[in-house]
């Protein structure tokens, strides 16, 4: 990569230099902003077509070895369809039948019903409430069914509704979707050139913009390898035993499982510790305890072993951090804040960084 030099002299000295030269970066601003504006609608796409070329980089490098560039990056971008978009259009279509009948069991009372006979036949309400008894709150069994029936109503109709909208726009989505492998082709063929020419342009040092654009290629490795691959084995881990012990829902609760493994700390255990606490009140205790071993050996599984083995120590950044810039993420831009959030926090502390080593001094010497 060429070193940034400033060979070409100045066009004007004197007075009329700062002038010129406000003049063009008006300009200049002006048409970069216009540019922003005109590829605002595809951000979602260039974000995520960015990550899936920084993911699927090494079966490129390792196909131009045996191939030419394009024909490599062809076919890297056909195991990204084989490995994205299949399962992504059958699993909607199942998803969606079983949101929907989620939803159903709710409006119907279907689930209240299942929870009042499930309390009748327990002392877990007359426990709680002597729990409760000394902060002088009751909670009483038509409050649990009401929750009950109004949370399967809620969850259900919220992913009917986003598979439906998939399902509905499916033109939509397959545009965006081979648009997003045309960006990721690009940016195999010609990213050496993009990194060039935008660190060409960048004021800063060569090798702080390298270590910038580094950090954010590992934190997309992070959530896409990371929390993609390793949310994606535990949901399956999830459906096949919902499905194994005949419950219901299996597609539903394991894609939940898989955008639960997202949160950090509490996982996947938002979808486990309600079921084994099922299994276990409805008498199925064994079913419960294999349902917290499986949790168990599939969390440290990914957590402890895939994640530091993949990922590795490359993402220094403190758990509580990961929580907030996900909740943050999610709260300002949907459910894409997942990628957006740590990626924003990433760059905030990258620079950060930057400046501790770099900049600090500077200030302290001017004060």
């Amino acid at each position: 990569m060429a070193k940034k030099t400033s060979k070409t002299p100045m066009p004007f000295t004197g007075p009329r230099h700062d002038t010129v030269l406000w003049f063009f970066l008006f300009l200049f601003a002006i048409a970069g902003g216009l540019v922003l504006w005109l590829f605002w609608p595809f951000l979602s796409v260039l974000v995520f077509s960015g990550i899936m070329a920084s993911v699927f980089q090494p079966i490129y490098l390792q196909l131009t070895r045996r191939t030419k560039p394009h024909l490599a990056a062809t076919i890297t971008c056909a195991i990204i369809f084989l490995a994205v978009f299949i399962p992504i259009v059958f699993g909607v279509g199942a998803l969606s039948r079983e949101a929907y009948s989620l939803y159903q069991m709710g409006k119907n009372a279907i689930i209240s019903d299942q929870v009042r006979s499930l309390i009748e036949e327990s002392t877990i309400l007359e426990r709680i409430n002597q729990v409760l008894e000394p902060f002088h709150l009751h909670v009483t069994g038509e409050q649990v069914n009401q929750a009950a029936s109004e949370l399967g109503k809620s969850i259900g109709l919220f992913l009917y509704q986003q598979a439906g909208t998939i399902a509905g726009n499916i033109m939509r989505f397959l545009f965006y979707f081979f648009f997003l492998l045309l960006i990721v082709f690009f940016f195999f063929v010609d990213g050496n050139r993009l990194i060039e020419y935008l660190t060409a342009l960048s004021p800063l040092p060569q090798d702080q913009d390298i270590r910038l654009l580094n950090r954010f290629k590992d934190m997309a490795g992070a959530i896409l390898i990371g929390n993609g691959l390793g949310g994606l084995i535990q949901g399956v881990v999830v459906g096949i035993l919902f499905a194994l012990f005949d419950l219901k829902s299996p597609i539903l609760w394991g894609f939940m499982s898989l955008i639960a493994s997202f949160v950090p700390i509490v996982g996947t255990g938002i979808v486990y510790i309600p079921t084994i606490v099922y299994l276990v009140l409805i008498d199925r205790v064994a079913a419960g305890i294999i349902f917290g071993v499986f949790f168990l050996l599939s969390f440290g599984a990914v957590e402890y072993w895939m994640k530091p083995t993949l990922v590795g120590k490359r993402v220094n950044m403190h758990t509580l951090l990961v929580f907030l810039s996900l909740l943050g993420g999610v709260n300002l831009f949907g459910v894409l804040g997942i990628v957006y959030g740590p990626l924003v926090l990433t760059g905030f502390l990258t620079l950060t960084d930057i400046y501790l080593d770099h900049y600090q001094k500077w200030v302290e010497e001017e004060r």
